[in-house]
């Protein structure tokens, strides 16, 4: 059941047997009962957009009331919240966040940096089609990058090469999770191939650039990277713009 609600981006949000709901706590005891003992079955089921929009919300929540506390109080704060039913989501689906939190509560990273982070996510789930079509100037920015990244290594701009790359994760990384929001239907008709040669040409440069082989870098540049992100890009859109009809 998990897998087949994985598919259509849903997860199991609440179990009624014979009128009676079962606690989470119980689930276990509940799926071990005999078929023939269960009369009337009723399955709840929440998307898994919808349960990250919630557990985002919380952990904004959180964030304003670590930042109301006595100094001498917050000891013990990550401590409580790691346990807490958010925490325990985004340390599933979310771990970029469950760990940029642990990095704000030990003040490696400012709030401001992670209210940025969560308020982008809340975006992007409200409405991918707009946060979607935010990146059409960054993906052409990030190409005339990449195309330049091996230069910039053999001359030593080793900070403008590691922007470049991080940069490029970044887009990499919210086309992947915007791409997750699409209905599952489209998803499979029209980017499921892209996004596969696509993921395969990401691991393919980052590997590269750990090797700092910038032949191979500027072959995948050119020749992979590029023409894969603009048409996984225009395919996405296209996808966007046929649920905005």
């Amino acid at each position: 059941m998990d897998q087949e609600l994985a598919k259509s981006g849903c997860r199991l949000n609440g179990l009624v047997i014979d009128d009676q709901k079962i606690e989470l706590n119980s689930l276990e005891e509940a799926f071990s009962r005999n078929i023939d003992t269960v009369q009337k079955l009723d399955l709840y089921f929440v998307s898994i957009a919808e349960l990250t929009a919630e557990s985002l919300l919380q952990i904004s929540g959180d964030i304003d009331d670590f930042e109301k506390i006595n100094f001498e109080d917050r000891a013990g704060f990550y401590a409580n919240w790691k346990d807490k039913p958010q925490a325990v989501f985004a340390a599933d689906i979310m771990p970029d966040i469950f760990a940029l939190f642990g990095a704000f509560i030990s003040g490696s990273v400012s709030s401001q940096v992670i209210r940025t982070v969560v308020g982008e996510r809340l975006r992007e789930i409200a409405d991918p089609a707009e946060e979607f079509l935010m990146l059409e100037s960054q993906i052409g920015e990030i190409c005339e990058r990449l195309t330049d990244l091996p230069l910039d290594m053999q001359i030593g701009k080793d900070l403008r090469a590691a922007q470049t790359i991080q940069i490029f994760s970044g887009v990499a990384e919210k086309i992947f999770r915007i791409v997750k929001l699409l209905p599952p239907g489209e998803l499979e008709k029209n980017v499921t191939g892209l996004i596969s040669e696509f993921g395969a040409a990401v691991k393919e440069i980052l590997a590269a650039y750990e090797r700092r082989d910038t032949v191979m870098i500027g072959d995948i540049s050119e020749y992979e990277i590029s023409p894969k992100l603009r048409e996984l890009y225009s395919a996405i859109m296209k996808v966007y713009s046929k649920e905005t009809v």
